[in-house]
Parts: C-alpha cells; structure tokens; sequence
C-alpha cells in the first residue's frame, strides 16, 4: 500500500504527539519525596519504584513479537491500556478511593506502567522507519526528542491546572500519567497509516524535514524558556505557547496536500490541452517514455539501493537477538549505552533527593531544566544527519556516542561543587548527553545489526537500562543512607558526593567502551571497503 504524501506527513504528526507524552515516568522525580512519606519507605525502597519502571523495559521485546503479529494500532492500545492501568490504580490509593495498597503493589504497576511505554515506543519507531526509510535517522530523531519534553508538559500542566501545594501534587501528576497518554493515543489511532511498499523518498522530503526541523527548534526554545521562568501569569503563557508549538507541525501534511492537489490540477489541465491524433498518440505512448516517469524511477531505483540496509536489510548481515548477542560489538553497545544514557537517566530519577539535600525548595524547575535539554539532546542526531547526509557525510552512532559522552563525564565532576549553580550547569549537560544518546541508539542498533528484526533486537539492547538502573541507583540509596546515618534524610553536599565521583568514573568508562566500538566498527567498514574494491579489480581484469 502506497499512501500520499500527506498522509505520510500526518502520521509523523501523529508520532510527534505520543512521543511528547510517552515519558510519563520521567516527573517521578517531582512527587517522588511525597509518595516516600506518603508510604512510610526508605530511600533504598523508593530507589526500587525509580527503578520498577524501568524494570517494564526488561519484558519490552514483547512489543517487539507484538507487532510483527499484530496491528501497529492495536499495539499502540496496548501501551496506552498498561499505563493507564499502572498509574491509575495508584492514582485512586492516594485520593483514598482504594483504602490500602501494599509497596510491592506499587512496585509491580510502576513496572507495569513502564512496560507500556516500550509498547508506544515500538509503534513510534516502526511508523517512521517504513514511511520515511531514505530518512529514517532524521524522522526517529524528531520525534525521539519530543519525549524530553514530557516532564515538561506534565509539570507545566500541574502547575496551572491544579492547585495544590508544592510538596503534595503527587495525585496530579498520576492522574496525568495515567490518562494523558490514552487521550493522546485516542486522538492519534487514525492517523496513524503505514505504507508497505515504502515511503516518502528526499525528493519532496527535505524541504519538510527542514520545516519540521525549524518547528522542533522552536518548541525546545519555547521548553527551555518556560522552565527558567516562574510566576502564574508566565506558566499560562508558556503553556499557551506551547501547545500552540505542539499543534505547528499539523501545517506539514496541509501544505504537502495543498502542493500535490496543484500537482494534480496542473498536471489534469496539461492533458486537456493535449489535442492530437489517435494513431499519434499511441505511437508516442510506445517510442517515448515521459522524462517525469523516467527520473522518478531512476531516483526510486537509486533510493532502494541507499536504504537497503535500513529498509529491508539487505547488503547486510541482518540478525536476530540470538545471534546478535553473541557477538562482541553487542556488549560494547550494551555497555556503551548503560554506562552513558542509563547513568545520566539515574542521576534524573535522583534529581529529587539532591535538590533537597542542597536545600532547593522547587524540584521540578531542575527536572522542567532536564527535560528541555535532553530535548535539544535528542534534536541533535537528527540534525547532523539531516545537514551532514546532504553533503554525502554521516556519522556513524558509535562515533557519535564518544563524542557526546566526554561532556557528560565531565559533568558529573562538575557537580562535585556545591554551588547550586554547577547543579544547574551539570544537570542540563546530564540531560542534553543522555537525551543524545538515547535517540542515536534507534538508529545505532539497525546500523549494527541490521533492520528486519530491529523491534525485539532495540527493545533487548534497553534491557541495560533497567539492570543499570537497579545497580547504580541501588548504590546512591545505599551511599545516601549511609550520610544520613539514622536519620530519614540525609541533608548537605556530601549526600551525593561520593556518587557523583562514581556515577563520573563510571561514564568516563562508557566513553572507552563507546571508541572501541567506533574502532571495530570503522576497521569492519574499512575491510569491506577493501574487498570490495579488490573485487571490482578482479572483474575488470577478467
């Protein structure tokens, strides 16, 4: 099935909305303090709920076998059903509509709601790859950076829309969790079409990407900017804006339609005018081929040669997860990752407890802060890819990998001062890097491993982000437990410090695996390269 352009152009729209709203476990860190009390926990024990939404990603693949059996869109409900579920049921404990829920209880909807959001994100990244395969890294980059701004909306939309005292919006934002994303997925279920046969090629593309691309900047600047301002009368702008933002990209698919229904009236008023005899026009139609037919197949020929790889795999070993698991370059990739984004995503879940260890009395403008630069974090891929794959460039994922995260081991020494101002600096770098590397792995992983299994393979390789969620925010309880002695919190900067040096330690690592896993990868590239050369000499030889 071939879809218009348009249609295209919408169900991107469509995976830029879920994606806003697909990080709802990304405010934890907000209301984390309040569900502590709220529950009579300790800080080990609420380390454990950060980590059970991540603990759903474990069960992720089977999304993965989910949507090679079933409908894009029934997968889509599904996600959409578990979250609702998850955060839900935790929802009516706290407005006391359930009298009495067990922490085990929480534990398994967390990780129930987190499952749900790789079911979502399985859906996401389908849609972009088989409607757009010539531009698949820019399409999943643009909308993979739309999840940095959930914690935004979702802290902007308590802030205006409920009334509550700072310390106990817990309730809101689960009732936002749990109902935000079925709306959303109600709203987009229509508009979300596949094409079968492949879609959308460059030729009308990079005009709309490059849209698209100005619209995106423009909404990051917009989050960065509502999250360094306070004040009601500046929270009701700065939603206004936006959602005004959010609802821009709609302006793609209409002038696309509009641009191909005058195609359509230019082309239909051509044959019109075209008076010529019967005998003439069948010759014609035999001898001559019309240059519009023999560009567009030429360029749809030369297309299917670039995306191969990416599209249907071929030119490349493609593998499934058993086979990709034994194989080294996994383990570099897995551990590249983990110690990279998974690092950064649990210092973000500890964004509460080191806010008020610092004494900073407003924990989600740091993680309203995050949000906005791991936005930008995650735009950046797809930019690069946009500008670099026009001039015949592209990086490669594991050499983006080490590049961004020098920074980010940086940052986390960088939070060994104690001025609240290097909390700051550090946590939009955090932010910023993680985001990065979270969007380049999508791409990372068909690039490595090839694209025919690509929804079980992606959704295997984040099962590092639950494990490392466990082990390393496991640590920072045990290490903030240890600082506060008896005592139920632990207050001052020597709460974290310790794990700052490990948490940076641990990174700077990461950035080791992640340029033994470009070396490998560019030696691999440069040897088929070689062969393939050597093999071309032998032909003309002969």
């Amino acid at each position: 099935m071939t879809l218009p352009s348009s249609l295209q152009w919408l169900s991107l729209v469509g995976i830029i909305w879920l994606q806003t709203v697909n990080g709802p476990n990304s405010d934890f860190a907000v209301y984390s303090s309040q569900l502590k009390h709220v529950l009579s926990i300790s800080q080990v024990q609420l380390n454990n709920l950060a980590f059970a939404s991540d603990a759903g990603k474990l069960l992720g693949w089977f999304s993965g076998i989910a949507a090679v059996y079933l409908p894009l869109r029934s997968v889509l409900l599904v996600g959409a059903s578990l979250g609702l579920f998850g955060y839900g049921v935790q929802y009516l404990f706290l407005a006391n509509i359930l009298t009495s829920i067990s922490y085990w209880q929480v534990f398994l909807l967390t990780a129930l709601a987190g499952n749900g959001i790789c079911w979502i994100n399985t859906v996401c990244y389908l849609v972009c790859i088989r409607n757009f395969p010539s531009d698949s890294r820019v399409a999943v980059g643009l909308s993979t950076s739309y999840v940095a701004l959930s914690a935004r909306v979702y802290t902007a939309a308590v802030d205006v829309f409920f009334d509550v005292e700072p310390g106990r919006k817990a309730k809101a934002y689960l009732l936002l969790n749990a109902a935000i994303p079925m709306l959303v997925a109600a709203t987009t279920f229509p508009l979300l079409r596949v094409a079968e046969t492949g879609g959308a090629g460059t030729r009308h593309g990079s005009r709309e990407f490059l849209g698209m691309i100005v619209i995106t900047s423009a909404t990051g600047v917009c989050a960065v900017a509502g999250s360094i301002g306070s004040g009601g009368l500046w929270e009701v702008s700065h939603i206004v804006s936006l959602g005004t933002l959010l609802l821009a990209p709609l302006l793609v698919p209409v002038v696309v339609a509009f641009r191909d229904g005058m195609e359509e009236r230019t082309t239909s008023m051509k044959q019109r005018k075209v008076h010529v005899d019967k005998v003439d026009t069948e010759l014609a139609e035999e001898k001559e081929v019309p240059f519009e037919v023999l560009w567009s197949s030429e360029r749809k020929e030369k297309e299917e040669e670039e995306v191969g790889v990416l599209a249907r795999g071929e030119g490349k070993g493609e593998v499934g997860f058993g086979v990709m698991m034994r194989t080294a370059n996994f383990w570099l990739y897995f551990f590249t990752y983990m110690f990279g984004s998974t690092v950064g995503l649990v210092f973000l879940n500890n964004l509460g407890q080191i806010a008020e260890s610092l004494g900073l009395a407003k924990t989600s403008t740091l993680v309203s802060l995050a949000s906005s630069f791991g936005f930008f974090g995650r735009l950046v891929p797809s930019l690069m890819d946009y500008f670099f794959s026009k001039n015949g460039y592209m990086v490669s994922g594991p050499a983006f990998m080490t590049i961004i995260m020098t920074p980010m081991t940086g940052a986390f020494f960088l939070l060994l001062h104690s001025d609240t101002h290097f909390l700051h600096v550090g946590t939009a770098i955090i932010g910023a890097c993680s985001g990065a590397i979270a969007s380049v792995a999508v791409s990372t992983t068909p690039e490595l491993f090839g694209a025919k299994n690509f929804a079980v393979n992606h959704n295997v390789v984040v099962t590092n982000i639950p494990i490392g969620s466990f082990l390393f925010g496991y640590l920072a309880a045990f290490l903030y437990q240890r600082e506060a002695g008896g005592s139920e919190s632990c207050m001052g900067p020597g709460c974290y410090h310790n794990t700052f040096v490990i948490w940076g330690s641990i990174c700077a690592f990461g950035t080791l695996l992640s340029f033994i896993l470009y070396f490998r990868t560019k030696m691999f590239t440069a040897e088929e390269t070689c062969n393939n050369l050597n093999t071309h000499e032998l032909s003309v030889v002969v």
